[in-house]
């Protein structure tokens, strides 16, 4: 059966009201919940951006049975691996082993401001494969010591560890990047509807859960979802290798002044009907994704999660 989540965008929400949206999906019986770990929002408009892992804390304690999990973070320059192997442990612990470590190789957005500047893809992904090995590592409790080319480690030890090593699911937006998902970590997450990409991961040897985020909005009409969507949404459109590049929110402001809200509209399923965000979820299902996060745009997550309640979970759950 398809395990239905939750996504926490910590850009269009402040840190309260993040737990008690998520207090709200547990009790309205999603399987999990994902929350974005950046420093900077998208866009203006969107008007936040706390630290994920201390709301991660305070959602450990606010629940009692939803799955926690990053979609995702970056392991590479504004964290060193180290510090995200005790943060996800520290989580763990205090979640009751509830929580699952998404990752992937950032963006310029979050990344730039430790002033360190932003290497070529090539270059992220080969910190991000050491990032891997010193997670793993010191998560399993197996590694102190380690000299990379990017990173070292020098007696490091997790005091506070779980019994079990806390699942690494890798973001992957090419099947390069899902191959290694198989090769060093326990899941793929990934926000296109590409087959090729579940493929690459099982071909590869990847035998655990595959995430999709699915964006939609519900709100009181088709019209009025793509204009939320759009003041919210539209730094979306320009594309993974784009958005992975761009240094601020002035950045995305300019490079999306061409997008309209139907074109949002034509990416996000939009408005009131079940079953338009139903034929939207399905193309990822269809997919061969078998953990579905959605991500309601904008703040009217209420509306959203009684949609969930009385028409979508019993659909996808059917």
């Amino acid at each position: 059966m398809v395990k239905l989540g939750y996504k926490l965008m910590a850009e269009e929400h402040g840190p309260a009201d993040l737990v008690r949206n998520l207090q709200r999906a547990e009790a309205a019986g999603f399987d999990l919940a994902a929350i974005s770990d950046h420093i900077s929002p998208w866009v203006e408009e969107q008007g936040h951006s706390s630290f994920a892992w201390t709301v991660l804390g305070a959602m450990a304690q606010a629940t009692q049975r939803i799955g926690l999990m990053t979609a995702v973070t970056c392991p590479l320059f504004r964290y060193h691996p180290a510090i995200i192997a005790q943060a996800a442990a520290t989580v763990a612990l205090l979640s009751g082993d509830r929580f699952t470590l998404g990752l992937g190789a950032g963006e310029r957005l979050n990344e730039h401001v430790i002033g360190t500047g932003w290497p070529g893809v090539l270059e992220r992904h080969a910190r991000l494969s050491e990032a891997l090995d010193i997670l793993g590592g010191l998560l399993g409790g197996e590694m102190t010591h380690y000299e990379g080319k990017y990173y070292r480690l020098d007696h490091a030890k997790l005091y506070d560890r779980p019994a079990h090593p806390v699942p690494l699911v890798l973001a992957a937006g090419g099947p390069d990047a899902a191959r290694l998902a198989a090769k060093k970590s326990h899941g793929l997450i990934a926000t296109e509807p590409r087959k090729e990409l579940v493929e690459a991961y099982r071909q590869a040897g990847g035998s655990g859960p595959c995430y999709a985020e699915v964006s939609l909005c519900v709100a009181e009409s088709e019209a009025a979802g793509q204009e939320v969507a759009h003041r919210y949404a539209r730094w979306s459109l320009t594309g993974w290798p784009v958005m992975a590049e761009l240094p601020h929110t002035e950045s995305f402001a300019a490079a999306t002044e061409h997008v309209t809200p139907e074109m949002v509209g034509q990416q996000a399923s939009c408005g009131p009907k079940a079953e338009a965000h139903l034929k939207s979820i399905n193309r990822f299902i269809e997919a061969g994704f078998d953990h579905i996060i959605l991500s309601q745009i904008g703040p009217d997550q209420e509306r959203f999660i009684a949609l969930f309640e009385r028409e979508l979970a019993p659909a996808l759950r059917r």
